[in-house]
């Protein structure tokens, strides 16, 4: 029987229960890598008949971490939240997840038609976050519920 989101879940309450730091988080990161080998899960979360949008797949009523599927028409760049030099850079092919721990300043770049399920540690609409204009260097808020 194929690794399937439900199991998932249930490893991620298990792992983020016990322990919701960067070692915790990146056993998420190897079960999510697990789970995107189940062509049926992806298929049926980001395969071609499933429509444009970001799909909440499962959001947590006690640890609050979400597992999200992005199902992208459009190319789209996110700058990094800081004007810094990058120490790392990475494309991810199917089946691979990376990670982001707490704090992480990072940026994102996807071509056209990208399709992703993204675990996040809590919803982050919910939260205010910044965003940093590449041209200025200016900091801007990106207030809960427009940040995404």
């Amino acid at each position: 029987m194929a690794y399937d989101i439900k199991q998932f879940v249930a490893d991620c309450r298990d792992i983020l229960g016990r322990d919701p730091g960067p070692t915790g988080r990146e056993q998420v990161r190897a079960n999510l890598e697990r789970l995107l080998a189940n062509e049926e899960f992806i298929d049926e979360c980001c395969g071609d008949a499933v429509s444009c949008g970001l799909k909440v797949l499962y959001e947590d009523p006690t640890l609050g971490f979400q597992i999200l599927a992005h199902i992208n028409d459009k190319a789209r760049v996110s700058p990094p939240h800081a004007k810094l030099k990058p120490i790392k850079k990475y494309r991810l092919t199917p089946g691979k997840a990376g990670i982001y721990q707490d704090g992480t300043i990072h940026s994102i770049d996807y071509p056209d038609h990208a399709r992703f399920i993204r675990v996040t540690g809590t919803n982050l609409d919910k939260i205010d976050r910044i965003k940093i204009n590449l041209e200025t260097g200016a900091i801007e808020k990106m207030y809960a519920q427009r940040a995404t």
